[in-house]
């Protein structure tokens, strides 16, 4: 993962016997929509030509390269040995949502809205529990075949059965699909349903049952799958690269959410095991598009000759969507973490200013917040709304609470801040955690150890004084470096004391929170709780977040939930940029109007410029 911008991308149980029956207020539905959102408000209308980022006479053609800088479900940013994404088994290649169509489409220029691409228009329920898709006639799978409604139930019920943990979860409110005919797809939600859950499901990849009926869903393996998307798998070495080629002849080309997009005949996804060796094969020119993770190199690496002579291009791109919480997240399924004041401890070791001054060049600001760089960060004194909503858990929650956020301190610079490095080793006191002689025990009398697992190098600079503080305090801190494949296997068994996590949600979290934040995701094998956070009170704020019903009662909601995660101490915030920085070697056009507000644009709005690759 990368430490601040490699989003998680967030893409019925059993076959039913019979046709389901409609309870009667599911009967009643509305006119067709040709879009959906949280809330319902959608900015195009529908008979809108394309999308207001993209450029509709974009040329197609020329290959687009990179190393990937997001991954989802169960792929690898460094290595693939798979090409199932939706499983939990083995390491997927990144690339491969390219190849599956979806229902809908989002737009980036909105935070939630999806647009139809399988799927021509939907009909709602007055109850909002059942949604009836009109499945589009020129859907195809990349062999001929018709993509029809029963592979579209088909899909939704394997992957509620058999898919990712991360997936199942989020299915919690599915509650099944059937297909009426070929064209009509019924999809129903329980009653309480979260409001992002019809979003989910409409992102959801639509699978060949065809293919399916010969081929194991839940195998973990290199065989090729038929897929629907405007890509198909192309040339790959297991590992090394793999590149998915542009369908010549696909049937949603021309549709509104389609026009502008996909525009580069070959996307290449290169893999590399070092950061150093990725920076080389760029300015080698061995892929033409790099998004830059690494402070050092920003500042100090794009002196090549290529970039001197204009060949090679740097921008900055501006990013608002929410930042997230990246940090160290100790593992609190372990005794040793479990106390808040070993947590807070932990915190105050840890000097942001000097790392960021001396390992980041400066570049980076101070994670506080779950909703960093968002309006749904906690600021100030909880608002009468917030209260209200907070009241309740007075004396189940820190009094801090009801007061100012929770906000890291500020260390002097020096690395080792004693005062800062005196309020930890209080705390530890405090918590039973003591001194035996130079070395620190744990409440149970066991030395106080822990180690840092990490699967990258680059990594390693900006947990040495960390650990040198630690080590201060008597902890006994190692690193321990292991390869993608037993890092992965390591963080879905919980098999870590501290690890590096970023959770970053969507600009409409609802149901998403409880993949990263609940008590029932803290016990499932996989789930993006990494920490093992288990709290009723957060559980209780996320079940008010997904039933605000409007996006103030959201932000509200978001607010008060933030106060209470902060005030237990259940990571050690790191840093964020809101902006990405990128690199690409000058063979590319995009866009003249601003990218989308809420996504890179890249390579999705992006061409291959053959008159500029002419002169390099």
């Amino acid at each position: 993962m990368s430490l601040t911008r490699r989003d998680v991308l967030l893409v019925g149980a059993g076959a039913l016997a019979g046709a389901a029956r409609l309870a009667p207020a599911a009967r009643a539905e509305g006119a067709e929509r040709h879009g959906i959102s949280a809330f319902g408000d959608l900015k195009y209308p529908a008979d809108f030509a394309h999308f207001d980022y993209v450029d509709p006479n974009a040329p197609k053609g020329g290959v687009f390269s990179q190393i990937g800088p997001s991954r989802m479900y169960n792929q690898n940013f460094q290595t693939f040995n798979s090409f199932n994404s939706f499983i939990l088994k083995g390491d997927a290649a990144q690339g491969m949502e390219l190849t599956f169509a979806t229902l809908m489409k989002s737009a980036s220029d909105e935070p939630d809205a999806m647009y139809g691409l399988a799927a021509r228009a939907v009909q709602i329920s007055d109850d909002g529990l059942t949604y009836r898709y009109a499945i589009r006639p020129e859907a195809r799978f990349h062999d001929g075949s018709r993509l029809t409604a029963h592979d579209a139930a088909f899909s939704l019920n394997i992957l509620k059965e058999k898919g990712h943990p991360l997936i199942t979860q989020r299915m919690r409110d599915y509650a099944g699909a059937e297909a009426t005919d070929d064209a009509t797809l019924a999809v129903r939600f329980a009653p309480g349903r979260a409001r992002d859950v019809p979003l989910f499901i409409a992102s959801l990849p639509i699978f060949s049952r065809a293919y399916y009926s010969t081929h194991p869903f839940e195998e973990s393996n290199l065989n090729i799958p038929l897929g629907s998307g405007a890509y198909r798998v192309g040339r790959f070495d297991a590992g090394r690269y793999i590149e998915y080629d542009r369908v010549p002849d696909w049937w949603g080309a021309e549709l509104p959410v389609s026009v502008g997009t996909n525009n580069f005949a070959v996307l290449r996804y290169e893999f590399y095991r070092d950061r150093e060796v990725g920076f080389v094969g760029f300015t080698a020119k061995n892929y033409l598009f790099r998004e830059e993770f690494t402070s050092r190199v920003w500042a100090t690496r794009y002196d090549f000759p290529a970039r001197r002579d204009g060949k090679v291009k740097r921008d900055v791109l501006p990013d608002d969507t929410p930042s997230g919480a990246q940090g160290w997240f100790p593992n609190q399924r372990r005794e040793k973490f479990k106390d808040r004041r070993v947590r807070e401890a932990l915190i105050y070791a840890f000097d942001f200013e000097w790392t960021n001054k001396n390992v980041m060049y400066g570049s980076y600001e101070r994670t506080h917040s779950m909703f960093q760089n968002s309006p749904m960060m906690a600021k100030g004194p909880p608002s009468p709304e917030e209260s209200a909503l907070l009241e309740p858990f007075r004396g189940r929650v820190p009094d801090e609470v009801f007061g100012e956020p929770f906000v890291p301190p500020v260390s002097d610079g020096s690395g080792r801040d004693r005062n800062l490095l005196r309020k930890a080793n209080a705390l530890l006191n405090e918590a039973g955690c003591v001194l035996k002689g130079t070395h620190r025990v744990t409440r149970t009398g066991e030395p106080f150890t822990i180690e840092f697992l990490i699967d990258d190098t680059t990594f390693q600079p900006h947990h040495l004084s960390y650990v040198k503080n630690l080590e201060t305090l008597g902890i006994a801190a190692t690193i321990r470096l292991v390869d993608p494949v037993q890092y992965k296997a390591r963080q879905d068994d919980r098999d870590f004391d501290v690890m590096v996590a970023r959770l970053s949600f969507s600009l409409t979290p609802g149901d998403e929170l409880r993949t990263y934040l609940s008590s029932e995701a803290a016990a499932i094998k996989g789930s993006f709780n990494i920490g093992g956070i288990a709290d009723p009170v957060i559980d209780a704020l996320i079940v008010k977040i997904i039933a605000a019903e409007t996006r103030p009662a959201l932000m509200t909601a978001c607010k008060a939930l933030d106060r209470v995660i902060r005030a237990g101490r259940h990571w050690v915030p790191q840093w964020y940029k809101a902006s990405h920085w990128i690199a690409f070697w000058d063979v590319f056009g995009r866009p003249p109007a601003k990218g989308p507000r809420y996504d890179r644009g890249v390579p999705d709005t992006w061409w291959y410029d053959a008159e500029k690759a002419k002169k390099i």
